[in-house]
């Protein structure tokens, strides 16, 4: 028993019926949904940084203000060789060092919510010899047997998924997924219709400003009364504009013509009434939200808006909260790298990621609290000394 009756066509309906229809692509069937980016989500968010300066430049500010690392390896004797390793090893094809891999991590960690790389080992030497960044629109994460041990899958041209048979050299990190999904979402999630209006904006004032600054002309000429000048309108009409626009075409050149008529020629500046809007403040609005989803203080995008000094510095707090979730995001990447490459030398040992701390600003902070505490254990000391006494 069919639940959902299909109609008979009717002959019009069978002679209107699409010649063309869209099948979807068949993809293997998981409880966690589709387990990879959609297919169009790549390509839209790489025009949104090529579209929108200020959204590139924020990603591209994050990236550096995360900082550098240096990798401490808990059993000194290898501590030469980590470091050895870590400046050196070669990152695609122009690349070098660890930071080099993690600074492009990050940015496609942020870009498209996902990042994939992959640790090249020679088979027959053993060693790490590279590092390479990979696309995360062609991988896919589904869940293994155990929460530790996920499936990677590279999508084929033809939508299925292919398990990639060596899953330990498989770099990858998601940012915020949502739950029940493997995927992450990127911090462009949401920017671009906001990033059409702006261009809209931005397109309405080029086309305003090229039409204030090259201006057009409406010349209207007037017949008479006088049936002899009827008779001969057209051809003045089209003598007048032959002159006028050799006139407009010698002032390109820089010659200066006056136009001289005969009869009643009325000139016009087409659309010289209109005035130009004042786009400040939606530019501006737009720009709030942008900036609110990117958690990049307005000044280090070299936008002068009013602020104090004391709000300054909770934006620049803010931003340090942000940097660390991101450190905390590489953390794991950077151990499975070095872990493997101490691995395959012969040592079984830990490493710890030392940080950079973020800005001068931290710096200063550090030595007074150390300060401040050297200070308060010393008037201990002297208390307690006392009470001995």
């Amino acid at each position: 028993m069919n639940i959902f009756k299909r109609k008979k066509q009717t002959q019009l309906e069978t002679d209107l019926s699409p010649a063309v229809i869209s099948v979807p692509r068949n993809y293997e069937e998981s409880p966690f949904g589709n387990p990879s980016m959609e297919y169009w989500e790549k390509d839209l968010y790489d025009k949104l940084r090529f579209t929108v300066p200020v959204i590139d430049a924020a990603i591209s500010k994050i990236v550096r203000l995360t900082g550098g690392y240096k990798i401490q390896c808990r059993d000194e004797r290898y501590q030469e060789l980590m470091d050895n390793f870590s400046g050196e090893i070669p990152v695609g094809l122009t690349g070098h060092s660890i930071q080099s891999f993690t600074d492009c991590f990050l940015e496609s960690l942020l870009t498209y919510g996902n990042a994939a790389g992959e640790m090249l080992i020679d088979e027959n030497t053993m060693e790490l010899t590279g590092l390479y960044s990979g696309d995360p629109s062609k991988i896919a994460v589904l869940p293994g047997d155990t929460p530790d041990s996920p499936v990677y899958c590279i999508k084929r041209p033809d939508g299925k998924l292919k398990t990639i048979e060596s899953p330990r050299r498989i770099l990858f990190a998601a940012l915020n997924p949502p739950p029940g999904k493997t995927m992450g979402v990127s911090v462009l999630r949401g920017l671009p219709a906001l990033s059409s209006v702006l261009m809209k904006i931005y397109r309405c004032i080029g086309s305003n400003y090229e039409r204030a600054g090259n201006v057009r002309y409406a010349v209207t000429y007037k017949p008479s009364g006088d049936i002899s000048e009827k008779a001969f309108t057209k051809d003045r009409a089209m003598q007048i504009a032959k002159e006028w626009s050799d006139g407009m075409a010698a002032a390109k050149n820089g010659e200066i013509r006056d136009f001289v008529a005969v009869g009643d020629v009325d000139i016009k500046v087409i659309g010289a009434d209109n005035q130009l809007f004042d786009t400040e403040v939606p530019v501006r609005q737009i720009l709030e939200q942008l900036i609110a989803k990117l958690s990049v203080p307005p000044f280090l995008l070299g936008l002068n808006w009013s602020t104090t000094e004391r709000m300054s510095s909770q934006q620049a707090d803010i931003l340090t909260s942000e940097l660390e979730y991101y450190r905390r995001l590489l953390n794991p990447v950077i151990r499975k790298i070095a872990v493997t490459f101490l691995m395959l030398q012969g040592a079984d040992c830990d490493v710890d990621i030392i940080w950079d701390n973020i800005n001068l600003q931290d710096e200063t902070a550090l030595a007074e609290a150390r300060l401040k505490n050297a200070q308060a254990a010393h008037i201990e000391r002297e208390l307690e000394e006392k009470n001995n006494n």
